[in-house]
């Protein structure tokens, strides 16, 4: 069964005791980064099932927003770098 993007939620759990936060999430962009940082990590990022991870707390992170000028900036610099953002595939390929 397919979830709406409502339904897609994320949830964090930790407390000021223990190292490591519980990821809750429907969200599949997260949840292939979560299993690709499993796989490459096994000792750090533990996947419990196919939704829950436990991560260090370093992991989760709350930043303050890119102004437009700062991110207009950072833009300009990875263009200046030869980066090239990766090309969004079409529905069905």
């Amino acid at each position: 069964m397919k979830l709406s993007l409502l339904e897609q939620e994320t949830i964090l759990l930790y407390n000021q005791a223990e190292p490591a936060a519980q990821v809750y999430t429907h969200d599949p962009k997260l949840m292939k980064k979560l299993n690709r940082l499993a796989g490459k990590h096994p000792e750090q990022i533990i996947k419990k099932d196919d939704h829950n991870f436990i991560v260090p707390k370093r992991c989760v992170s709350v930043r303050e927003p890119y102004s437009e000028k700062r991110r207009k900036a950072a833009s300009e610099r990875a263009r200046a770098a030869g980066y090239k953002p990766p090309l969004k595939s079409s529905p069905g390929q």
